[in-house]
């Protein structure tokens, strides 16, 4: 299966007090470059989005918007010592019995003592409970990506598939055409002789038929229309794996165009050579659209 490498996604989670939004973006790219923007103060977690991401997608720019809002964010509680303070109080009140002291023992005695109110930490370990959210919110915007991605590979699919049809017919008409050129060669020089001749040498049928021999040599193309349909093959076997094939398939239309290319020099029959350009003119529409596959 092939995967486009332009999509959209977004997913929203709400947990634990925190709400997470995603929103991904991709597209074309000859590597894997992931760029995310994100809520101040969050950077801690960019690290694993990208590792995260890099699991998943081995291919195309990635801008991914993160949007984290945590209710838990700076908030305290306290702990109050209520057994301290009742201890230090009733301590202070036989300090004033001893010492006659007429002095109203306040809640500023008390808490002079310390330790009384304490933080509470109700939140041992932000960073972990923020990535538990946002890491499944990024797997469900990866997944939405995902998706996206292949229903667009589905439809390239099919037009490589219908071009591939096009182009192997040509190939056929190509080697069936070549398979024609040695009589097409003895006839013309034939034509030729005599044309310069004016009739007039008497024309040897078995030298003719060896320059002609010689011509065909020159222009057989066998090797190329044997390698033409095996990339033809693995073409289609590349569009069948699951793994990313964007990569295998810019190579393979590299070494298609260089067998058209070889068909077209050696060949001097002006409708095969048509047939070799139109071909080409094929490749070059699945190799613009080879650039949009992961």
């Amino acid at each position: 299966m092939i995967k486009s490498m332009t999509a959209y996604a977004r997913a929203e989670k709400t947990l634990d007090g925190a709400a997470v939004r995603i929103e991904m973006k991709s597209y074309n790219s000859r590597f894997l470059d992931i760029k995310i923007h994100m809520t101040s103060g969050y950077a801690v977690l960019e690290e694993k989005i990208k590792v995260r991401i890099a699991e998943q997608i081995t291919r195309g720019r990635i801008e991914i918007y993160v949007g984290i809002q945590d209710a838990l964010a700076g908030s305290k509680t306290f702990d109050v010592d209520l057994e301290r303070a009742a201890a230090y109080y009733h301590s202070l009140v036989k300090v004033k019995t001893v010492l006659s002291l007429k002095e109203e023992i306040s809640l500023a005695h008390i808490m002079g003592a310390g330790q009384m109110i304490t933080p509470c930490l109700n939140d041992a370990n932000p960073e972990e409970r923020l990535w538990s959210i946002t890491g499944d919110c990024l797997n469900e915007a990866i997944s939405r990506l995902d998706d996206m991605r292949a229903r667009e590979g589905e439809f390239l699919s099919h037009d490589f598939k219908e071009r591939l049809e096009i182009i192997e017919t040509m190939v056929v008409q190509i080697d069936e055409g070549a398979k024609t050129l040695l009589p097409q060669y003895r006839d013309k020089l034939s034509e030729r002789i005599k044309a310069l001749t004016n009739g007039m040498v008497e024309i040897d049928p078995q030298r003719i038929l060896q320059e002609a021999a010689f011509l065909a040599d020159k222009s057989d193309i066998s090797e190329e229309i044997v390698r033409t349909r095996s990339h033809i093959r693995q073409f289609r076997q590349i569009m069948d794996s699951n793994e990313p094939g964007g990569r295998k398939l810019n190579f393979l239309l590299q070494e298609f165009n260089r067998e058209f290319n070889t068909m077209g020099s050696k060949i001097g029959n002006a409708e095969i050579s048509h047939l070799v350009v139109d071909a080409k003119s094929m490749l070059e529409k699945i190799r613009e659209q080879v650039q949009n596959i992961e």
